[in-house]
């Protein structure tokens, strides 16, 4: 829990003062309990919550100024480098790293909940071949709730702790399948005798008739880090939209279907995606330069560089530049669009204009190329993101679930009409 820091904020209004209690968390900034303003008659004004904790959370912490991304306390370039996804995912889930015992028990769990109900393959035909791939996830992970509703009690422990692993190991299969329902491909079945990202890769790009299908394994490592990497990332939108709905006491694959509702726009999740678009718009190497100078008189936006948390560098962003570099040195890819992003980042870490305002290369900008070395569309970027955000969603939903809480219902600065009546 929080502590109280002895010390009040002091707010007067209309003559009158009240005195708003401080806490303190272990880390970052202390915060002004507001609520008493409430039976003053008054509320607090708060666009985009920018400056409103709106939950109390012992998952993440961030510190944008310093660029610090925690996860438990550990370091995020430290488990990107040092530990796999699932223990991350099991770190995120239950507080603590896994000891090898509970690693084995964690992976044994996952590995039995990856197959997904025969009936979920038939909502696949629904929708159209050409559908945005997070139009697909949407509905199908929210179909999910159709399959696991009756007899799950959100205030039993087990069933939520089943959930958590079952989203975590069904998520990646849904995703494949969306990729192979896009392509007109037929689903391809998870392997149990296969790593997460190996799983992963193999549903992807492996078809039934190629049953010796090997997944290279510097890209199951790539696919590791970047799952790792995305895992959690505090109250962003899609974080708080899983929270908010899971409020309502919500079924929670229907919450996480929110989640990737909210991941999907382009200002929060399609960062990537938007990436490997502006490299088609720049065209061809010798059109960069142009391009950046356009960018220092905003002409144009420059995507994946900078961060609207990280106002010094992005912590993720420097394991993502490594496999990156791994990624293109183990493939030996000669693409021109790849050439493009090594140009746009020579000059980004060169060009006093981009240095002085640290716009860096974020987490979007490599692992955006990565994803096309890999061999992933464009499309499917966003997809990926919310795989491996899922684990941070219902980390959240988890969390929340097992304390009190309240339903949230945001308030207003109504600018509207005042009551009028209709005259006929």
């Amino acid at each position: 829990m929080s502590a109280a820091t002895g010390k009040k904020a002091v707010l007067e209004l209309d003559g009158k003062k009240i005195e708003l209690p401080i806490y303190s968390g272990t880390l970052g900034p202390d915060v002004i309990d507001v609520k008493d303003v409430l039976a003053s008659g008054h509320f607090t004004f708060d666009p985009g919550f920018m400056a409103t904790a709106s939950c109390e959370s012992k998952i993440t912490f961030i510190d944008g100024d310093k660029g610090v991304l925690l996860h438990r306390g550990y370091p995020i370039a430290q488990l990107a480098t040092q530990a796999s996804y699932l223990e991350t995912c099991y770190l995120l889930l239950s507080g603590e790293l896994p000891t090898a015992e509970q690693k084995t028990d964690f992976e044994n769990k996952v590995r039995n909940h990856t197959m997904v109900h025969d009936q979920v393959s038939r909502f696949f035909n629904g929708f159209r071949r050409d559908a945005h791939p997070m139009a697909v996830m949407c509905g199908v992970v929210g179909a999910l709730s159709a399959f696991y509703h009756n007899g799950f009690d959100v205030e039993n422990v087990d069933h939520r702790e089943i959930t958590a692993v079952r989203l975590v190991a069904k998520i990646p299969t849904l995703a494949a399948w969306t990729y192979k329902y896009t392509i007109g491909q037929p689903f391809v079945y998870p392997r149990n005798d296969l790593s997460y990202a190996e799983n992963f890769l193999y549903m992807m790009f492996a078809t039934p008739a190629d049953r010796d299908y090997k997944v290279n394994p510097i890209l199951a490592k790539a696919m590791d880090r970047i799952f790792t990497l995305h895992a959690d990332h505090e109250q962003n939108a899609s974080t708080s939209t899983v929270r908010l709905a899971g409020s309502t006491g919500a079924n929670p694959y229907a919450c996480i279907a929110a989640g990737i509702a909210a991941l999907w726009g382009p200002a929060h999740g399609g960062a990537n995606e938007a990436v490997l678009k502006m490299l088609d718009e720049i065209g061809t190497v010798e059109n960069v330069a142009p391009f950046m100078e356009k960018v220092k008189t905003k002409e144009v936006k420059l995507m994946g560089f900078g961060h609207r948390v990280y106002k010094n560098f992005d912590p993720r962003a420097k394991v993502m530049k490594e496999t990156c570099d791994e990624v293109l040195s183990a493939l030996g890819i000669n693409d021109p669009q790849l050439a493009l992003a090594m140009e746009l980042e020579r000059i980004a870490l060169s060009d006093p204009y981009f240095i002085e305002r640290k716009l860096y290369p974020n987490v979007d900008f490599y692992s955006g190329i990565i994803l096309k070395a890999i061999g992933i569309p464009t499309e499917m970027f966003t997809v990926i993101f919310a795989l491996a955000r899922t684990v941070g969603w219902i980390s959240h939903w988890l969390e929340m679930h097992s304390g009190p809480y309240k339903i949230g219902r945001p308030r207003q600065l109504y600018t509207g009409e005042t009551q009028r009546d209709i005259k006929r």
